[in-house]
């Protein structure tokens, strides 16, 4: 927010909360549930967008209905051209696939079905509301009208919300079944966001309580709950997190929590590439490629041929 917004909207948030902490943390839950314009801003946001835009013109395009809102899918690779691996990818808040087509046609360049997920209030989705359990919902309407994915990549919040969904904290949404993930520059819990974001309002205790309670209305589980980080543990498939240690959005302990969770998360650093320039930076695609490209590899490992020895003659 500029600073003259900010101050008029703390100047708001105080009269209400004197008023009513519930109200005020009802607004203030809508007020963090609302997306940026999908517009690009600046010289270099808006030459990246139209990149994007470009390289994903020949896909084709899906509208999914996801809670009365809409997301919106590009696919890559898909219709008649028989089976092939499926992949789902994710993007982050206030970003959009056009940001991410450079690892979106990199992995359709490996022959795979890419299905590029635009959530709520993202990208040609439209709106301007988004929270978790909608991103949520939107990763299982896209594996219902798409089928089953064999990995799933998520940037930043992208890569939180294929972890919620993995580790099935919504109680009534289905899982996505994805036999391994990337996670790139993401969160690895939601609570520092919302301690950050009442701070930034000066919400006083009882308002700041009132907003955290909405997610528990909202969603069934309380805000302490979406901790994909130590959820990891029970995951039990590959995980790659690559993460940047100057990304100055997110912070690298959320790569190291990741991390810790067990022997199945592999930590790579993609340092300089900080929060943003990770998602198109060479090593990062190159790496994320060969990591799904690592089962396949196992499987044709795993084949032992078995040859029939010429019976021996026996002696004369």
């Amino acid at each position: 927010m500029a600073n003259f917004t900010l101050e008029v909207t703390r100047l708001g948030f105080s009269l209400m909360q004197s008023v009513s902490p519930r109200l005020a943390g009802e607004a203030a839950f809508r007020l963090f549930c609302r997306t940026p314009s999908a517009r690009p801003k600046g010289g270099k946001a808006k030459a990246a967008h139209a990149a994007g835009v470009a390289k994903l013109a020949g896909a084709e395009q899906f509208t999914l209905p996801v809670d009365g809102r809409r997301a919106h899918a590009y696919r890559l690779n898909g219709g008649a051209l028989g089976r092939r691996k499926r992949y789902l990818v994710t993007h982050g808040w206030g970003s959009g696939m056009a940001y991410m087509a450079d690892l979106v046609t990199m992995l359709a360049a490996t022959g795979a079905e890419v299905i590029a997920l635009d959530f709520p209030g993202h990208g040609r989705a439209g709106g301007r509301f988004l929270h978790m359990a909608l991103a949520v919902k939107a990763i299982a309407a896209a594996e219902g009208r798409f089928g089953r994915f064999d990995a799933v990549i998520g940037h930043s919040f992208g890569g939180a919300a294929l972890m919620v969904s993995a580790s099935a904290i919504l109680p009534d949404v289905k899982p996505v079944s994805a036999e391994r993930l990337v996670l790139i520059g993401s969160p690895s819990e939601m609570q520092w966001l919302f301690t950050d974001f009442g701070r930034m309002l000066r919400l006083k205790p009882a308002a700041q309580a009132a907003l955290e309670d909405v997610v528990q209305r909202i969603t069934g589980r309380r805000l302490e709950d979406f901790d994909a980080g130590k959820k990891a543990a029970n995951i039990g498939k590959p995980v790659l997190v690559i993460h940047a240690e100057d990304d100055k959005e997110v912070g690298a302990a959320h790569a190291r929590r990741y991390a810790a969770s067990g022997n199945h998360v592999r930590l790579s650093w993609a340092n300089g590439f900080g929060h943003r320039r990770i998602i198109s930076a060479g090593p990062v695609l190159n790496e994320v490629v060969a990591f799904l490209a690592e089962e396949d590899i196992k499987k044709d490992a795993e084949i032992i041929p078995i040859f029939e020895l010429p019976a021996r003659r026996a002696s004369v």
